[in-house]
């Protein structure tokens, strides 16, 4: 399965360790993450993450184009909660084109912990029906 991470600089050290106590199933499948996220992973985990831009540079909209050409099996995603912030437009179209597109999405680490275990579990497989040469 095809992964992708996205954290808000607020949440990058829980996602790390999300990281850390999953590396056993996430080092089963591809990752990509933006440029940041991707290296504080890979350096506490040792695992092998492809790195697209920054989010600051355009990494989280690179993303957005994997999902809308199918390229990505679930999308993890820990947003910033602080109060008052306002919710980026990129981040309203990582969501909608998870929904558009059947992606299942965690931005918190409860639901990502219960969309791993489904992932080790064989639950997403039915993500290889919606791109069958991905899941050869």
């Amino acid at each position: 399965m095809e992964i992708a991470i996205i954290a808000d600089d607020t949440k990058k050290e829980l996602l790390t360790e999300f990281c850390i106590a999953y590396r056993g199933i996430l080092g089963k499948h591809t990752i990509c993450a933006t440029s940041t996220t991707g290296k504080y992973i890979a350096d506490a985990t040792g695992l092998e993450i492809e790195r697209v831009m920054a989010g600051s540079q355009g990494g989280a909209e690179q993303i957005a184009q994997r999902i809308a050409y199918n390229e990505i099996d679930l999308l993890i995603f820990f947003r910033g909660t602080r109060m008052n912030r306002e919710v980026s437009e990129v981040e309203n179209d990582l969501l909608r084109l998870c929904d558009t597109y059947t992606v299942p999405v965690a931005t918190n680490i409860a639901t990502a912990e219960i969309l791993v275990m489904a992932l080790e579990r064989g639950d997403l497989d039915w993500r290889k029906l919606i791109n069958p040469e991905r899941g050869k």
